[in-house]
């Protein structure tokens, strides 16, 4: 329901018009005093105004003025056939547009649907806009005190040219944060390049990073620049960098020593202007201890580590990275009730925010556009017992029989509803049938 303003001297207009849209089922307000209606404007948001172009003390045209600095308004003009030159200057001003009296009610109720469907398109551009921005240039998704420190973090070394070696659990986000440390910076308008050093063969690896000239190698017919030489003046972001071969860990540290490289098969040293972000989901503290990683390479990569939270440790952020998800789905408006909050915080997530992704796409592709349910969400949750293992008195087969009476004793109570049931356990209906099937109790 849009909010609309309607002005006019004359009290029958304004009557014919509030009847005819507040039977499309808008709310209005009417005023046949325009002085009044600017105090309106001034204290009232409205979606539309539709005004009086020729009114005593204040005009249309002020009243334009007034309503268009409303952020979110539209204004109508109402013009008698002799005023068709000034409502033309109107919309040049930036009004909506225009009706010469006398008109149709239906004409204006056509138009004010029309006005309305445009802004309803402009917020959900402006609000996926607003999403894309977040992720590539505010932020990483989250409230909790985890990620606003990481958030903290990159904003601190984005506008440096220190190396920034990212950390964490694979899923956890390190490739986002990558881009954003590159959007941050003085950079930005220069090339991101990202590379995977545990998805090539290290002997292609170097003609990845490097380049190479015509005739290095069988297949090599001209001359190939490397990923840091894509990069120049920008951002190359070095991902799984604790895959890389020891002589591949060499031939990095010199170009990140003397920034130069050498293409294989040529011989003439090349200088490169670009930024290094590494990332890795090992411990490299361990891999040095167990001869895998060069210390000299883990101190030159490391001048600025910053470690990117699992999921399990920012559990506060899971509804709001749920959202998000359904936000980029296109379910901005689906609803999560208890259960479902239920099962997505007390699941494990060992893929992290990747595989929290995944699952909310293919809850909205089985929900098929109708309201989501926790049996959309594919998690095998933990098969821990329904009742506490620490009082004394419930050990052993004596846990087991308790927790199987009190399955029986909710089936009993909601009449063999299991969602009833679950609802009465406080646990997921997914979590009920696995309780049920330790239990050898009927499906």
């Amino acid at each position: 329901m849009a909010h609309i303003l309607v002005v006019d001297d004359e009290p029958k207009m304004t009557s014919l018009i509030c009847g005819q849209l507040e039977d499309a089922g808008q709310s209005v307000v009417t005023c046949t005093d325009p002085t009044k209606a600017l105090a309106l404007i001034e204290k009232h948001a409205f979606d539309i105004i539709i005004t009086d172009l020729s009114m005593p003390e204040v005009s249309g045209m002020v009243l334009l003025e007034k309503g268009l600095a409303k952020e979110g308004t539209d204004v109508i003009m109402m013009t008698a056939y002799g005023s068709v030159d000034t409502a033309v200057e109107a919309m040049k001003k930036g009004a909506a547009d225009y009706l010469i009296k006398p008109f149709s009610l239906d004409e204006l109720e056509l138009l004010v649907d029309r006005i309305l469907r445009r802004q309803k398109d402009s917020h959900l551009i402006k609000h996926y806009r607003d999403q894309i921005d977040a992720d590539r240039y505010g932020r990483l998704i989250g409230s909790s005190e985890a990620i606003q420190n990481v958030n903290e973090m990159i904003g601190r070394v984005a506008s440096t040219e220190s190396t920034v070696l990212l950390t964490g659990k694979s899923g956890t986000g390190k490739e986002l944060a990558a881009r954003m440390v590159h959007d941050l910076s003085p950079r930005r308008e220069n090339s991101f390049i990202a590379i995977n050093c545990a998805a090539i063969t290290d002997t292609l690896l170097e003609s990845e990073l490097f380049g190479h000239e015509k005739g290095a190698f069988t297949g090599a017919t001209g001359r190939k620049l490397g990923r840091f030489e894509l990069a120049g003046g920008g951002t190359i972001f070095l991902d799984e960098i604790g895959e890389m071969s020891g002589s591949m860990q060499s031939k990095l540290l010199r170009v990140l020593e003397e920034r130069k490289i050498v293409r294989v098969g040529g011989c003439d040293l090349v200088d490169i202007d670009v930024r290094v972000v590494a990332a890795t989901n090992r411990d490299l503290k361990q891999e040095i201890e167990a001869g895998r990683f060069r210390e000299d390479l883990y101190y030159r990569l490391s001048i600025f580590p910053i470690e990117l939270p699992a999921l399990t440790d920012r559990r506060d952020d899971i509804l709001e990275l749920t959202q998000y998800f359904l936000n980029q789905q296109k379910y901005p408006h689906a609803i999560l009730d208890d259960e479902i909050t239920r099962l997505l915080k007390s699941y494990d997530w060992p893929g992290n925010v990747r595989e929290l992704r995944n699952v909310i796409e293919r809850a909205t592709i089985l929900a098929a556009g109708e309201e989501l349910t926790v049996d959309d969400f594919s998690l095998e949750v933990d098969n821990r017992p329904l009742v506490s293992d620490n009082s004394a008195s419930l050990t052993g087969d004596g846990l087991d029989e308790t927790e199987r009476q009190m399955i029986i004793e909710a089936l009993k109570k909601t009449d063999g509803n299991k969602s009833k049931a679950a609802r009465l356990l406080n646990i997921s209906r997914r979590r009920l049938y696995s309780r049920m099937k330790a239990h050898h109790l009927p499906l």
